[in-house]
This record gives C-alpha cells, structure tokens and sequence, in this order.
C-alpha cells in the first residue's frame, strides 16, 4: 500500500515537473510569440493596401479588371505567406516554416490536376479579357453557335441567339477555337443571284439592276455594289448582286430581300425573261402537229399570258433595321443564367 502511494507520488512530481518545465518554456518563448504575431499582422493588414498600390501601374498596360483582380490577390497571398513564413521562423518553427513554403508549390501542382479544366478555363478568360476579340453586345460565331454576346465571366460566355436562347460557351473552348465576329467591321456583303434568258440583253438587264440597288437607301454607295456574270447556266445567264449594308444598323437578310423583290419585279416590267432551268421531257407517241393561224396564236398569247402583279410595296427603313438590339434588350431583362461580374 505504501508502495502504491509513492509510485503516485512520484508520477505526480514528474507531471508537476513537465508542466513547471513547459510554462517556463512559455514564458521564455512568449515575448518571441508576441513579436512575430505583431509582423504576421503587420503583413496581413497591410497586404490588401500594398498589393494595390503595386497592381496600380498594370492599369496603363491593361484596363481589365480581371487582370487587375487576379494580380492583386496573387500579391497580397504572396505577401502574407511572407509573413506566416517569418512568424514561424521567430517563433523557432523553422521545419514548419520550410515546409509550407515547399507544400505552397507541392499544394499548386495537386490544385492544378484536381482543377484543371477550372484552371484552364480561368487561364482563358483572363486572356481574353486582355486581348478583347469581342466586346458585350458584339455578334460572333464559335463552332457553329452564332449569338449577340450578353455576358462574360472568368467561366465562361454566355451568348444570346436571335431565338432568344441562352448560350453558354467555356472559355476555354471559345478561345481555342475559331472567333468570328459580325460586329468587328459595321459594313457587311450580302449577294444573291439571278437568272436571265439568253435572248435577254445583258447590259439592260445590269443597268436595271443597278438602279434597283441605287434607290435603295440602306445600300451604301461606297463600296459600290456590283452586278456581275456569274455563269452560264443551261436555260439562262446568271447574274450575282453584290451589295454593302451598315450591319450595325440593318439587317442583312431582311434588306436583301427587299432587293431581290424589287429586282425580280423590275426586270419582268422591263420585259426581261427569266426562264426556269431546260428539262428533257419525252413524249412516246410523239406530239401531234396542229397548224394555227398566226394571228389566233397571237391573240392566244396576249389572252394566257398573266398580267405582271404591282406589288413592289415599299418597305420603311424601320422595318430594315437590326435585330441586334432587340436581341440585347430581350437579354437584359431575362433571368441571368450565370452569377459572376462581366470581365470585358
């Protein structure tokens, strides 16, 4: 029994000895402690003001605020590491020291593999966001997907089509692939063709045409449009219209079809044929042969030949105008499909 109480004894003292040894350690390291806390907090607050008194320069170079954004928070990380590093140095933890400073990178080459289509779509909005192939309301074209661009952020683009759905593109796949941008240049080509018969004069049928495209007022006058032989078909000489609009302010396909109504109605009033394409058809019994007096066929012509319709309507300039901006109003008012601020 009473070797019982004094291995209690004993184990007691050894405790109260750890303990007295472990509070003068303490007490020792205390005012190491305080100061380092005192730096890591130094660099701490001071990290955000710093960092973007050093980013403040990169604005004349790139007015992107991604840029700016990503900058910023890589200097004020960098510069608290700094401080976490020193603190763990003045404390006497230099091991742990060395190895946050060897896992910060170890810790990046995990974070890149785990995140990497995130990493990699991330890594093209801030390209993109400095090059600026396209801006917000611009119309492109990625991989087939043609849109009025209503939103980018650091994942992605969204577009709007002329259906009014939401088109979301990774940046990524946008920037790897082919742009083409509707907006870049405001003037934009249209063309169609037409066919006239061989028995047709050429130059009155171009001179026609032309002046179709002159008294249109949204066809611009430089650059000129041209009327041209494209080819020669089996039945007629097919002529291509090419002609320039401002796409910024109408669309495309709605004043080439004004053009190519009024152009149609024009040469019939002309009295230009434009026969449909020569086909073989073959009779087995062959055709009877009917001898008509030349004045009842005459007669016969003018009764079955159909009047020529009057419905060249005129077509207002408003009725012309881009589809673009009604596009970008429909987007605003829609529900955002993404959360995130633009980037361009």
């Amino acid at each position: 029994m009473a070797s019982d109480s004094l291995g209690l004894m004993d184990t007691l003292n050894i405790l109260s000895a750890q303990l007295l040894e472990l509070w003068q350690a303490t007490i020792r390291v205390m005012p190491s402690f305080v100061i380092s806390l005192l730096v890591f907090l130094i660099f701490f607050f001071l990290a955000k003001p710093f960092s973007a008194l050093l980013v403040h320069p990169i604005g004349y170079i790139s007015t992107s605020n991604l840029v700016q954004n990503v900058v910023r928070r890589a200097i004020s990380l960098f510069i608290i590491l700094i401080g976490l590093y020193i603190f763990l140095s003045i404390v006497g933890l230099t091991q742990a020291a060395l190895a946050i400073v060897s896992g910060t990178g170890l810790l990046g080459i995990i974070i890149g593999f785990a995140f990497k289509d995130i990493a990699e779509n991330f890594i093209s909005s801030l390209l993109l966001s400095v090059q600026r192939p396209f801006l917000i309301g611009d119309v492109i074209e990625v991989q087939g997907l043609k849109g009025v661009v209503n939103k980018v952020t650091a994942r992605g683009t969204t577009l709007v089509d002329f259906d009014g759905n939401h088109i979301q593109i990774p940046n990524a796949t946008i920037y790897k692939n082919v742009i083409k941008n509707f907006s870049a240049n405001p003037w934009v080509r249209g063309s169609f063709i037409v066919g006239i018969g061989y028995d047709a004069s050429i130059q009155q049928s171009r001179q026609t045409i032309l002046a179709v495209l002159n008294e249109q007022n949204e066809v611009l006058k430089d650059p000129e449009p041209q009327v041209l032989i494209d080819s020669l078909g089996s039945s007629t000489i097919n002529i291509v219209i090419n002609f320039w609009v401002d796409g910024h302010q109408y669309a495309l396909n709605k004043v080439a079809s004004v053009l190519m109504h009024k152009t149609v109605r024009r040469l019939e009033s002309a009295g230009i044929n434009m026969p449909d394409d020569a086909r073989e058809v073959i009779f087995p019994q062959g055709i009877p042969v009917v001898q008509v007096n030349p004045q009842q066929s005459m007669m016969a012509k003018a009764v079955d030949k159909p009047p020529v319709q009057n419905d060249s309507a005129e077509v207002s300039t408003q009725q012309l105008t881009s589809d673009t901006q009604d596009i970008i109003d429909q987007a605003r008012n829609a529900r955002d499909p993404e959360e995130g601020k633009n980037i361009i």
